[in-house]
């Protein structure tokens, strides 16, 4: 049950890191803020691969086509899946973009499915039916505090979800071609890497798009290196739980991040939920626990 417990601390971390980035986004903008995540997070995942290759000396990567191919399609799609998140939490609001990030539960467990040939139990796609029942209740939100558009922010929302289905699929399965013995190496040097990537295409999209937003990046160095090691934490932990069970599995139980964004988004930026908005996030919640029964 190793999985479970790096699966908890990987969402209450990407909560942090989630509120750090949307109260940055009115000075840098979308890609600012999802930049921030990855330049600001590389430092951090850096020393975390040394530390696992001091206790794992034997570990033998292999950066084969087996692994580039899922690593870079991944890293591509959850630069563009935050950046969604990250806009519908500001029309939608902080909590019911979370909420609809959770469409990513049963769109992982389809694209792991038809892509990577990943099946779950009977029970596990009883929770994936449910949960897309809860997800259909969250479509169309009333206008709460702190939501400007619901519509957009509902697409985008959706839009994010599938994203990160398809990247949770993709780094689970980069993770095993690289170092199928050693799952923790495997997943911090995979996020290393991955940031890496992520990090040098965005500073050079801002360098050629949008150099004020960049300048303001740099110039919050001290706030961005606090969303930094939140997201590189809540990466880690990620990919060590999909290296050792499947993605819909392991988004499922990642449900723990929505009270806890219930509670940041009231706290920090004043928002609420409708009773209907309630009743879509509690069915939610119980459908992604029966997914993580796969």
């Amino acid at each position: 049950m190793l999985w479970a417990g790096a699966t908890i601390a990987a969402a209450a971390f990407q909560v942090g890191r989630n509120a750090l980035q949307r109260g940055m986004m009115s000075r840098t903008g979308p890609w600012g803020a999802t930049l921030v995540r990855f330049l600001f997070g590389l430092p951090f995942s850096l020393v975390f691969v040394a530390v696992a290759f001091a206790f794992a000396p034997d570990a033998a990567p292999r950066f084969g086509t087996a692994f580039w191919w899922p690593a870079l399609t991944g890293a591509l799609a959850q630069v563009l899946a935050t950046a969604a998140l990250l806009l519908a939490m500001h029309y939608a609001g902080f909590a019911i973009g979370t909420a609809l990030q959770q469409s990513s539960v049963p769109l992982a467990a389809i694209a792991g499915l038809l892509v990577f040939g990943d099946n779950l139990s009977p029970l596990g796609w009883s929770g994936v039916a449910l949960t897309t029942l809860g997800l259909a209740i969250l479509v169309w939100p009333r206008r709460t505090a702190g939501a400007e558009r619901p519509v957009l922010g509902v697409t985008l929302g959706v839009v994010s979800g599938l994203l990160f289905g398809f990247a949770l699929n993709a780094f689970r399965h980069a993770g095993l071609r690289l170092e199928p013995e050693h799952p923790f190496f495997a997943a911090v040097t995979s996020v290393a890497i991955v940031q890496a990537v992520q990090a040098g295409v965005l500073i050079l999209y801002l360098l050629w798009r949008d150099r004020p937003a960049l300048a303001a990046v740099i110039a919050g160095w001290r706030e961005s290196l606090g969303a930094g090691l939140f997201g590189a934490l809540a990466s880690s932990g990620w990919f060590f739980a999909l290296n050792l069970a499947p993605a819909a599995a392991v988004r499922a139980l990642g449900v723990v991040e929505m009270p806890i964004a219930a509670l940041a988004g009231h706290r920090l930026f004043r928002e609420g939920l409708s009773f209907r908005q309630m009743l879509g996030v509690l069915i939610v919640t119980v459908g992604v626990a029966m997914t993580a029964g796969f």
